[in-house]
């Protein structure tokens, strides 16, 4: 290994021991930073022939137009020099030991997510002259939040909440095994920069009952995911909810077949108290003409009380008086 690459080396592990991210250059001749948010970003800068920059000239800027650090002979942005953007007032300095070495690179405390964006090194009085190109990626992921909304007949609604990520992350469910879960559709809104989005899902029983919420960042390569167990009597509560119907679907869920077998005897149940009901109003029916027989058989015989049993006087009488009472 030659001594340049022990160098980059032994720089790279103070880095990772400090919490500070130094980028690689990404096939353009521009080095990419990726920090996060709320640490500090080195933004390296070195001369090719690593002459001695103590006397040079040299300024960082912002997109092109922001003032970042500037650095002539001695007097730079910390000490005297006007210009300095009011954004990194007091957050920025140069490594003033290193610039014997050419090395005119410097760090940004307590970086923001306002802080990404392209930054350039300019040496505006080499011959020839050289400028340097810095990509700076501030991320900010936190751990994602998981609450239980709500136990229906469907199932276990399951929220999921991340808060102030950059850049936008995708989110999503997965169960135990890893399997993508169905959800909603987030919800996504924008503050200052940030994105919070909430995803929503409803989770049926599983053999472990365990779920993931992974949110997870491309453009800088991060992932981040919490999880959430459930207990089985989250489950069985799903089947004391709702209607009949879903007291049937939940018995089939869990495999409970006796639930189909007690719906089966209630819809019996109800057939029998029909036919119950429906013979009582026969049987009140019947015992109303049969008493109506006899109150017309009773006015018949007083009509006529010395007439004998089935005379014709007591026939008249009854034909006579029979409509009139009705």
């Amino acid at each position: 290994m030659s001594t340049v690459q022990e160098l980059l080396s032994f720089c790279f592990c103070l880095l990772t021991l400090s919490g500070i991210t130094l980028g690689l250059p990404n096939g353009s001749g521009v080095v990419r930073v990726v920090v996060k948010e709320g640490s500090d970003a080195i933004l390296p800068c070195s001369l090719s022939n690593k002459e001695n920059a103590e006397s040079k000239l040299f300024d960082w800027k912002k997109d092109g137009q922001k003032e970042v650090f500037f650095y002539d002979a001695g007097l730079h942005s910390n000490n005297s020099r006007p210009g300095q953007d009011q954004q990194f007032k007091g957050r920025v300095s140069h490594f003033q030991d290193e610039l014997k070495y050419g090395n005119a690179s410097i760090i940004i405390r307590n970086t923001k997510v306002t802080d990404r964006g392209d930054y350039s090194c300019d040496f505006p009085r080499l011959q020839p002259r050289q400028i340097f190109h810095i990509q700076l990626v501030v991320g900010a992921a936190a751990e994602p939040s998981i609450t239980i909304v709500d136990v229906t007949e469907f199932g276990v609604l399951l929220q999921c909440e991340v808060r102030g990520a950059f850049p936008k992350p995708t989110v999503e469910w997965q169960d135990g095994a890893g399997n993508k879960l169905p959800a909603e559709e987030p919800q996504v809104s924008e503050r200052e920069g940030h994105f919070y989005i909430t995803l929503q899902t409803t989770v049926k029983k599983t053999e472990n009952n365990r779920f993931h919420c992974v949110v997870q960042q491309d453009d800088i390569g991060h992932i981040i995911s919490n999880n959430i167990t459930l207990p089985e009597k989250l489950f069985e509560d799903t089947c004391s909810r709702g209607d009949v119907t879903g007291w049937f679907l939940c018995g089939f869920s869990l495999g409970a077949l006796p639930v189909a077998a007690v719906l089966v005897l209630l819809v019996a149940t109800k057939f029998i108290t029909v036919r119950c009901n429906k013979g009582a109003a026969e049987e009140r029916q019947v015992n109303g003409e049969r008493n109506r027989m006899t109150f017309s058989t009773k006015l018949e015989v007083e009509s006529n009380p010395h007439a004998p049993p089935g005379s014709p006087e007591q026939g008249n009488s009854y034909h006579k008086d029979l409509p009139e009472l009705l």
